[in-house]
């Protein structure tokens, strides 16, 4: 491609190969855009500012507890388990995770906002957001008899004479305008129901208003576990972190302390179960057998009386031993014998899933480890349970192997109890034998032996039940809480939330990044011409070179001018000794112009384009003053026969080109006009519209007209209309010398530089040269900065694309 010097420095399209933005082009058009990067960064961090003012500041407060195993909580089950393995109050299998999630359950957190009554809460207005009344801050307290369940608010006025005004009621969306008066207290009867307002004692002196909402415990529940984190701290440790947030610190402390408390008591309950069971049944058999023993010593008492029996033992001591030992052993038999059917009846007396009372004694050491094992699966169940619901599959499968594992059970004891009948049987054979040597004893003795048998086996009995009921308290009474606090509430003083500087750093980045992405999607998805290397590689016409884009001020300047029709030397951008940017951008042309010209006179140049409103006016009119400035003897002729937009520079006269094409004169020079700044520039103007452009052209006396101006100018311009529009530029052409197409920077296409290629190519236009108007330049070093003049083609606008923006 031909290229000819030229100092400008576009800004608009410095692209690489590839079609995207270097770097250095990218940076001058933010520097060129900087007010929207301004605007964006004040509105983004305006916003941003709104925000932080109108969030209340929310803190965090932190807690530490550690979750004790179970087996070393200190319930006096560390010292003395060998002893309670028997009653089956061991502990189950200890799991954090579980305990974790047994902490922040919905049922402990609904716990621990009924007694905060947290489902109430007290604000008051504040400047940007209001301000949350809570503990020694609170003047008031609020209690809503008949709305437990039913979300509320009012607004209460506090006096100083210990009276109140409950004002802006509203439930259930549902709003009641009306006053109501009353006294700290009372009970007041409302639209919400009946409320107590009570004053408090910390806040006695306020006198304001206080906003009340009240809402459901299981609202405010499900809001607190939104806010409440717990965490475990390392997963070989069983301490867990609680954090919770809140915009009051001391709410926030107290819910944590509370929901701990809660827990606790949870665990003792939980764990006490088997205890209070066991408890239950030994209190119901002491009756039972207390009762049973006073009937058999009673009996003994009214035989002895009755029949006057002495003391038979020592008349029969060497038999007696010998029966007492099959006695005792009996006795212990039958004690098991007891204990087994009672446990048999009480598994098959209901199909009821309940834990099994672990009493010792039953004899094999297999039955009491079933009843533990069973206890602890059913305890595991009935934690899971609290949780879930009985149709949980796991609920499900847990119900199943309970029942399995009572199955079993009882076919263990039903095996025992086998065992222990042979057991007793032998006894009973080898006390027979003793008995039946005492030959000599009357049958009084033999009464009493039966008799005393039956008191030592209900005596035995009841002391062993005392025993285990004695145990038992104990246990209960040992039972420690499952949780030590490692670290009781604490946080800082600043809050978490909302974080002011993540929140005006992430405004800074968007107050860039939003206008920064605008440009750079605007300018990547751009289609037409921008600049210079945009033609580059694609376009081998010669390139005279391209004009920069004038300020806003200038165009409407020029524009408020035209309408008034004052001085066409009011419109001219380039002036005598003039060194701002245009007026060097035009010196540039002009030489390139000079230069592909040579030195002839009577150059007639056509200067067209493809699109309206490219500038061809504004280029001809000033590269002829350019021109005129070096006393080069300068025409320029209107042949923009439809819309006249040169000749609109000048006040339109009414007689010009048309009139002499249509044969009212024979002399061209009535028709010229005198450039008022410079003396060696004519214009020829168009005149009146003619009805028949295209014929007035093609006659033989435009062309005669064109030669014979050759003979009076060094150069002649004949500002034609765009080309593909109408037939005018393509038969005026033949008359002219060269052709100057100009290039609209953000108007043409870049897919139409192929077809303007191949016309320069196939000779369509005689010694094509191209002209870049338009183009948006950035001040570095030497160069032009931002600058420029509007225009828009006569097509539909005023003029030649001189006075708009683009």
């Amino acid at each position: 491609m031909e290229q000819y010097n030229t100092n400008q420095a576009p800004v608009s399209e410095n692209r690489t190969e590839d079609g995207s933005m270097d770097l250095k082009a990218l940076i001058y058009l933010c520097l060129a855009n900087w007010k929207w990067f301004a605007l964006s960064l004040i509105v983004c961090l305006g916003f941003a500012c709104l925000y932080i003012l109108r969030t209340p500041n929310v803190y965090t407060r932190n807690a530490s507890i550690m979750m004790k195993d179970d087996k070393k909580s200190g319930n006096f089950t560390g010292e003395i388990s060998e002893a309670f393995s028997s009653m089956g109050i061991s502990s189950s299998s200890y799991n954090v995770i579980n305990e974790m999630k047994a902490l922040q359950s919905p049922t402990n957190v609904q716990e621990a906002v009924r007694r905060l009554d947290l489902n109430t809460s007290y604000r008051t207005k504040g400047t940007f957001h209001d301000n949350t009344l809570y503990g020694i801050n609170n003047p008031v307290k609020v209690t809503f008899l008949d709305a437990s369940d039913a979300s509320a608010s009012l607004t209460l006025t506090l006096q100083g004479d210990s009276s109140y005004v409950v004002s802006k009621m509203a439930m259930r969306d549902e709003e009641y305008d009306q006053e109501i008066e009353g006294a700290c207290g009372d009970t007041l009867l409302t639209p919400l129901g009946r409320i107590v307002v009570n004053r408090s004692v910390s806040v006695a002196d306020w006198d304001g208003e206080v906003i009340v909402g009240h809402t459901s415990v299981i609202r405010a529940a499900r809001s607190c576990a939104g806010r409440l984190s717990v965490d475990l701290a390392d997963k070989n440790a069983t301490i867990v972190n609680l954090s919770y947030n809140d915009v009051s610190v001391q709410r926030a402390d107290d819910f944590i302390n509370t929901l701990i408390g809660v827990y606790n008591e949870k665990w003792i309950q939980d764990k006490n179960q088997i205890a209070v069971s066991t408890s239950m049944f030994i209190n119901e058999r002491l009756a039972l057998i207390e009762e049973e023993l006073g009937s058999v010593d009673k009996d003994i008492s009214s035989y002895k009386s009755e029949h006057l029996i002495p003391d038979i033992k020592a008349a029969s001591n060497m038999y007696m031993a010998q029966a007492n030992t099959a006695a005792l052993n009996e006795v212990e038999l039958n004690n098991q014998v007891y204990m087994a059917k009672y446990i048999r009846n009480y598994l098959t007396e209901s199909s009821e899933l309940k834990l099994i009372p672990a009493i010792s004694g039953i004899g094999g050491s297999t039955v009491s480890q079933q009843i533990n094992n069973f206890n602890e699966k059913l305890l595991q169940r009935n934690t899971i349970l609290a949780n879930s619901s009985l149709n949980s599959p796991a609920i499900q499968d847990m119900d199943a192997a309970l029942l399995a594992m009572r199955s079993a059970i009882v076919t263990s004891i039903d095996n025992e109890l086998v065992t222990l009948q042979e057991q007793i049987k032998s006894q009973q054979r080898y006390g027979s034998k003793a008995t039946s040597q005492m030959a000599s004893n009357p049958d009084h003795a033999q009464h009493l032996l039966d008799v005393e048998r039956q008191q030592k086996v209900k005596e035995a009995i009841y002391l062993f039940l005392l025993q285990k009921r004695e145990e038992n308290e104990l246990s209960k009474a040992f039972t420690a809480y499952n949780t030590r606090v490692i670290a009781p509430p604490y946080g800082g003083d600043a809050p978490t939330s909302p974080r002011r500087s993540m929140i005006l750093l992430v405004a800074l980045v968007l107050g860039l990044a939003i206008p920064f992405a605008v440009l750079y999607l605007r300018n990547m998805l751009e289609t037409s011409i921008k600049g210079r290397a945009d033609l580059e590689g694609k376009c081998s016409i010669p390139f005279l070179g391209e004009l920069p884009l004038c300020s806003k001020k200038s165009r409407r300047k020029m524009l408020k001018l035209f309408r008034k029709g004052k001085s066409p030397a009011s419109y001219d951008v380039v002036k005598k000794g003039s060194r701002n940017q245009i007026n060097e951008a035009f010196r540039i042309l002009r030489t390139n112009f000079e230069f592909v010209s040579g030195k002839s006179s009577g150059q007639v140049s056509i200067v067209t384009s493809y699109n309206a409103g490219s500038g061809k006016s504004f280029v001809t009119n000033n590269l002829a003053i350019s021109l005129a400035i070096k006393d080069k003897k300068v025409l320029i002729v209107d042949c923009d026969l439809r819309k006249g937009a040169t000749s609109k520079f000048y006040g339109s006269p009414r007689e010009g080109l048309s009139q002499y094409l249509g044969g009212y004169s024979d002399s061209i020079d009535q028709y010229l006009i005198q450039h008022p700044d410079h003396e060696t520039m004519q214009i020829l103007p168009v005149g009146t519209i003619p009805p028949n452009p295209t014929e007035l052209v093609s006659h033989e006396r435009f062309a005669a007209l064109i030669a014979e101006l050759r003979t009076r100018y060094d150069y002649i311009f004949l500002d034609c209309p765009p080309v593909e529009i109408v037939a005018d530029t393509a038969i005026i052409e033949r008359c002219a010398d060269r052709t100057i197409f100009v290039v609209r920077s953000g108007l043409l296409e870049r897919s139409m530089l192929p077809i303007l290629e191949n016309d320069y190519k196939m000779g369509k236009y005689k010694n094509l040269t191209l002209v870049l108007n338009g183009v948006e330049l950035a001040t570095r070093g030497y160069g032009y900065g931002r600058y420029g003049y509007g225009y828009s083609y006569g097509y539909g606008g005023d003029g030649d694309g001189y006075y708009s923006n683009k």
